[in-house]
């Protein structure tokens, strides 16, 4: 059984370009410590990108969007109020004249060119990618809105066809630099589950010279095998194992493990994790893009750029709101023209239509919900390889685990003791330890494994002497003893007193094996051993019956064995003396009677299971294979992270139907508002007003994204 981090790692090699890694995290860093602007022509999030859209090589770098709408908003705004002050309308409203100088008269059109050019040209840029990709979208309606009025206002300037609205305009482009750049700024809030990584990793390392020097050096200089020194409250800043020294490491960040994990000789520890208040000595086993946090960020890339079906829907929805929209353009122009003539009020409510129905929220309506479900996950150590596994894990009904590995940890372990009267469970725990010492029997090291965890001091062992087939025999405090099984019993021809004799039965009733620690003259204690059933399986097959679910278990053992194990943790069907190749068939005929079948596992043998099942769940422990064949992977081997699944998959689809609810809904009301259906009532909407509207509309569908960060898992 491998540690996962050497399966992120070799998982992310193979799986993911090599420009999509982490030199893309470290380029975006460059832009935000360079303050480089992002450059239009190499396209914006529409109505058909998720916030993590690639163009190209290139990644979508969100922080330069934000600084260039942020840059050119207050830009344009200060620009905005010559054009205010000189307008003859706003004049009028107010009632008062601004200074009049040679050509004043001038001053809106000269603004309102700067503004547009400034301003407005870089929405044409962006709307280039959307025509070129026969895929237009919000930057197209956005460009062909402002297009039309500031041609129009350009010409009714010079010749007699109307008035311009010049002031209209340029709020209208001071309000879409408004919206976009708080839209961007929601993005990158949202998608900055790879930034967040990439800062776990310190920029320098004290790598240690054979003869003991410490040197400072950056990370990117450290090679396998380096031997590097991880001082009390800094970052460990590769993969490794710790070769000298002991201390608690917080995983949290990478695990989603709570509680700090002890290290010492022999442990391993993770790039980004935070060392303790003990010194280690780590000897490096991976760097750069073959570390655990390496792996983990190219899976939540991966996840972030991946395509769920309602993202799927909603894509299809915006690029066809682009035609609804030009088509309720051009009937507002037809219908008002042919009732009022053509003049500057129609042209109005065509700008506004344009600008009110551009596909903003319904393009991030899903996006941002991916992409902070996303970030949450990978906090709480899951990593979610295809988001349309995560998405349908909310209508899963039946769950089925594999036994070994997954429920249980897949090593021996004592789950009861019983002893005489006149010997306490921390004495005949120590004398077995101590005679299995040089034993490396599996019921050995499970004996070994209890007297460790509860710390006993180990007495001398003399003599010792393995008995083939019966178990061992040794010289304890100048007591020769036994330990052994039933067949170790006759040999010694001893018989159990009633109490050991009940102790046994219900223990075999469980089908745990018993050994016996024992002298010549007597039976001293009984020890129960089994595969050790990890503590949270119970808790995380109540959780499921709580949310509706079956729960199933597929094992090879035997049937008794798997009964036991099925009735201690409540499973509702056992699958017991199952050959690894026949595990998928048990998930297709689940699949046959109508179930949405979630399976989880760690091992090879699962692999064509995971890949049948609606939802592959791979468990920390697992092998290669098992991560490959899986859509979502669990950092640590807890049974209770099924259950976070579950509940994050149904909050996440959730916020995608309310945030395509409101966008949807959103257009329904206010495109026949914009049109002027309301006009004869004295109701109508600016273009300044219909663009408030529509960035109101993004803030909204961004806000309700946020609160997804409020579930608790």
């Amino acid at each position: 059984m491998k540690n996962h981090p050497e399966h992120l790692s070799s998982y992310g090699k193979d799986t993911l370009p090599k420009d999509k890694t982490t030199s893309h995290v470290e380029h975006e860093h460059h832009h935000h410590k360079s303050g480089k602007e992002f450059q239009p022509e190499r396209g914006m999030p529409s109505a058909s990108h998720s916030p993590t859209h690639s163009t190209g090589s290139h990644t979508v770098d969100h922080h330069g969007h934000e600084e260039l709408f942020r840059r050119r908003f207050w830009g344009s705004l200060l620009l905005t109020l010559p054009v205010l002050l000189y307008s003859h309308e706003i004049q009028s409203w107010f009632g008062f004249r601004a200074p009049a100088f040679p050509g004043s008269q001038w001053v809106p059109l000269i603004f309102s060119i700067i503004i547009f050019i400034y301003g407005g040209i870089p929405f044409l840029r962006m709307a280039v990618p959307e025509l070129r990709n026969r895929q237009p979208g919000m930057m197209t309606l956005i460009s062909l809105a402002i297009s039309t009025a500031f041609i129009y206002s350009v010409l009714g300037t010079f010749f007699p066809v109307g008035e311009g609205f010049f002031w209209e305009l340029v709020t209208l482009i001071d309000i879409m630099l408004l919206g976009h750049w708080l839209e961007m700024r929601s993005v990158r809030q949202a998608s900055g589950a790879l930034n967040e990584l990439a800062r776990l990793i310190p920029d320098t390392a004290e790598r240690l010279s054979p003869n003991g020097q410490v040197e400072t050096i950056p990370v990117s200089a450290l090679r396998t095998d380096d031997l590097v020194l991880v001082r009390p409250g800094s970052t460990i800043p590769a993969d490794g194992v710790v070769v000298e020294g002991e201390s608690r490491v917080n995983e949290a960040m990478i695990t989603g493990e709570s509680l700090p994990v002890k290290k010492e000789k022999g442990s391993k520890v993770i790039a980004g994790t935070l060392n303790g208040e003990g010194s280690l000595r780590v000897r490096v086993t991976a760097v750069g893009e073959q570390t655990a946090l390496a792996g983990i960020m190219r899976l939540v890339e991966q996840a972030q750029q991946s395509k769920s079906r309602t993202q799927v829907l909603a894509d299809r929805a915006a690029g066809w709101l682009f035609y609804i929209a030009v088509g309720v353009a051009i009937l507002t122009a037809l219908i008002w023209s042919v009732a009022i003539g053509f003049n500057v009020e129609v042209l109005k409510r065509v700008v506004t239509v344009l600008v009110i129905a551009c596909p903003h929220a319904l393009g991030l309506a899903v996006p941002l919900v991916i992409a902070i479900t996303t970030t949450l996950g990978a906090r709480n150590g899951i990593l979610v390889r295809n988001r349309l596994a995560l998405e349908i894990a909310r209508d899963v009904n039946v769950v089925v685990f594999d036994k070994t590995g997954t429920l249980t940890e897949g090593k021996f372990g004592v789950t009861a003791i019983i002893t005489t009267a006149d010997w306490s469970e921390e004495r005949a725990l120590a004398f077995a330890s101590a005679a299995e010492g040089d034993s490396e029997h599996l019921i050995a090291q499970a004996l070994r494994q209890a007297a460790h965890l509860r710390n006993l001091s180990l007495p001398d062992v003399k003599g010792f002497e393995a008995l083939k087939g019966r178990g061992v025999q040794a010289v304890v405090e100048e007591k020769t003893i036994y330990v052994g099984g039933p067949r170790l019993l006759e040999m010694l021809r001893l018989e159990l007193s009633n109490s050991l004799q009940e102790f046994t039965q219900a223990q075999e009733n469980k089908a745990r094996t018993v050994v016996y620690l024992c002298t010549n003259e007597e039976v001293i204690a009984a020890y129960a051993v089994a595969d050790v059933i990890r503590p949270q399986s119970r808790e995380a097959v109540q959780h499921l019956h709580q949310m509706g679910i079956e729960v199933a278990m597929l094992t090879g053992d035997s049937l008794a064995v798997a009964r036991a194990v099925g009735e201690e943790v409540g499973i509702d069907r056992v699958f017991a003396g199952i050959l690894p190749e026949h595990k998928d068939q048990i998930v297709a005929e689940l699949q046959a009677q109508g179930k949405r079948v979630a399976m989880v596992g760690d091992g090879i043998n699962d692999a064509p299971a995971l890949s049948r099942a609606d939802v592959g769940i791979a468990i920390g422990g697992g092998t290669d294979v098992a991560i490959e064949s899986a859509g979502i992977i669990l950092v640590q081997n807890n049974p209770l992270d099924v259950v976070k699944i579950i509940a994050l998959s149904r909050a996440s689809y959730r916020k995608m139907v309310e945030n395509l609810w409101w966008a949807a809904g959103y257009n329904i009301i206010t495109l026949p508002l914009a049109a002027g259906v309301l006009v004869p009532w004295g109701i109508s909407l600016s273009p300044a007003v219909g663009a408030f509207l529509m960035s109101l509309s993004t803030l909204v569908v961004a806000l309700n994204a946020q609160t997804l960060r409020r579930i608790s898992l």
